[in-house]
């Protein structure tokens, strides 16, 4: 079992900039890939970045060159700096650990909303 709790989130303006913090408990991160996920209301959970490793990462087309996710497993920790944030990153922001073959695990969502 892994317990995810995302921390972070809150109120920014556009082009402002935020860093979001995945703490794990219960099981080392180790084996898992770890992502993050955002919700925009009435909208489907899309991916946002996801990482293997500092050299195995993937990131959506829409955060490309803005968002940078990291992961330190001495920790049990992954994080997620957004740079250069806009409106449409408006969203609740979910932290998963997936393993092939298993049912991921998901943190509770922290609210990223992005307004002048």
């Amino acid at each position: 079992q892994v317990q995810l709790v995302e921390s972070g989130g809150g109120l920014v303006q556009p082009g402002g900039s935020l860093s979001l913090l995945c703490t794990a408990s219960g099981s080392s991160i180790s084996p898992y890939i770890m992502g993050w996920y955002r919700q925009g209301s009435g909208k489907q959970r899309d991916l946002v970045a996801t990482i293997i490793d500092d050299d195995r990462t993937n990131y959506a087309d829409t955060v490309k060159g803005r968002f940078t996710i990291s992961r330190d497993n001495t920790k049990n920790t992954v994080s997620l700096q957004m740079n250069s944030l806009k409106p449409e990153d408006t969203a609740i922001y979910y932290c998963t650990a997936l393993r092939l073959g298993r049912t991921p695990y998901w943190g509770q969502g922290t609210q990223v909303t992005v307004s002048s």
